[in-house]
């Protein structure tokens, strides 16, 4: 089951990174529900070990493009992010302090700290593009303009998957010429 998840999953990140155009040193957001992952309810039925295959497929996939992964706790951290402190410091986002544990930031978040060489908890980002598992409201955590994308991965587990890339504000009117690649 759990080497179907991180397949399931490592496939949702390549679709969505193929697709996103994240810039190299770009920042990828991922809200996972372990507990949507294995059929039950969202924040009733953490399961470490899905959340821990989720992590394993995506983050090969993350660092061979040079992105950072921002992992987002649940709503009892208020859905506060675990990211690397280089990458909190290279774009300005303040440490607060906490753990994610996983009934209080959720059994991915918790994964994710435990994973990465220097983790810090921080309020907000705005991602580059970003990956939902389970129904977790990632949209407060990407730049504006969010851009819906239909990837071919519909779930991980029994969790829905969708995903989103970002783009500038296109302004300036009926006269205004965009570039072709947005």
């Amino acid at each position: 089951m759990y080497e179907e998840i991180k397949e399931q999953a490592a496939n949702a990140m390549r679709e969505l990174l193929e697709t996103a155009n994240v810039p190299s040193g770009g920042l990828v957001v991922v809200g996972c529900s372990s507990s949507e992952i294995v059929g039950a309810r969202i924040g009733k039925g953490s399961t470490p070990e899905a959340a821990e295959a989720v992590l394993e497929g995506i983050m090969p996939l993350l660092k061979e493009r040079g992105l950072y992964l921002a992992a987002q706790c649940c709503e009892h951290l208020n859905r506060a992010l675990i990211v690397e402190r280089e990458a909190a410091e290279k774009f300005g986002y303040e440490p607060v302090c906490v753990i994610p544990q996983p009934k209080a930031g959720g059994s991915f978040a918790t994964a994710a700290w435990k994973s990465m060489a220097d983790p810090v908890a921080v309020e907000h980002v705005r991602a580059h593009a970003g990956l939902d598992i389970g129904c977790t409201m990632i949209g407060m955590h990407l730049r504006e303009v969010a851009v819906p994308l239909r990837l071919q991965v519909k779930q991980v587990g029994e969790a829905a998957v969708s995903a989103a890339r970002t783009r500038p504000k296109l302004i300036g009117g009926a006269r205004a010429v965009y570039p072709e690649k947005v």
